[in-house]
């Protein structure tokens, strides 16, 4: 078996540790004996999703979202289409903001790619820190670090999860990230795959599934230093009742849902 990792516009698009995204995805499979290649795209590459198996896309500045519109309006329906036929993507920040119809920054308009039905407003005061997410997606919590000015509605999406310490997609700490198909688009920096294996393998296993179309149980890995650094963040900024279920810390997120 082998996937292809596709990672669009590094050149642009690369903050904070997020192509260490497309280094744990390859590892994770080699170690399981799988092959993987990565083939990175640049700013006015010709990307052809149909060899694709996985696209990782990550965090830029508001000066590389708006470099990179004129690339992906030439990719729209492609992209659209390899959404919608379950391609699997990770997005990560401005990616996320710009799968969306729009994120406006400080007057200035940049249209995105439309495939989820979102929008980002830019607002003062930049969502910094650590954030710890409870996802009905994963029995492990999901943790990360944002730093977003952008405030991303995300309507009748799923989000990733519930915020249980940090800001999250608003600023109220409510939920963060939407999980759409086989897209997670998320704030969530760090790299995110490194600290959070699980979310890692979902995205291998549903790939796998997609190109061979049989359920794939990944091999466990031992995973002993991902999981302790995993558990070191949820145990700084969360608490424990009696029996193990989380609570928030100082910081913590509310009930409720993005309208």
């Amino acid at each position: 078996m082998k996937l292809t990792i596709g990672c669009l516009y590094p050149d642009l698009f690369n903050l904070y540790g997020d192509r260490g995204n497309v280094q744990c995805l390859k590892k994770r499979l080699q170690w399981r004996g799988i092959e993987a290649e990565v083939v990175s795209f640049l700013a006015g590459d010709r990307v052809d999703f149909g060899k694709l198996d996985i696209l990782a896309w990550g965090g830029g500045s508001d000066r590389g979202q708006a470099l990179s519109l004129g690339h992906l309006g030439k990719v729209r329906q492609d992209f659209r289409g390899y959404v919608e036929d379950g391609g699997v993507v990770l997005a990560v920040c401005a990616a996320y903001q710009l799968l969306g119809r729009y994120y406006r920054a400080e007057g200035k308009m940049l249209k995105g790619l439309g495939i989820l039905d979102i929008h980002t407003e830019w607002a003062p005061g930049r969502l910094v820190g650590n954030i710890v997410l409870e996802s009905p997606f994963f029995r492990t919590p999901v943790v990360g670090f944002e730093n977003h000015a952008g405030r991303t509605c995300i309507g009748s999406h799923t989000p990733l999860g519930k915020v249980l310490f940090g800001k999250g997609n608003t600023g109220n700490g409510d939920y963060e990230g939407v999980v759409y198909r086989n897209v997670i688009a998320t704030y969530l920096h760090g790299p995110l795959l490194p600290k959070n294996p699980e979310v890692c393998d979902w995205l291998l296993e549903r790939a796998l599934k997609r190109k061979y179309g049989v359920d794939v149980a990944l091999a466990a890995l031992p995973d002993t230093q991902e999981i302790q650094a995993n558990r070191n963040i949820v145990e700084r900024y969360t608490s424990q009742d009696s029996e193990g279920i989380l609570k928030t810390g100082q910081e913590s997120g509310h009930s409720g849902r993005d309208k």
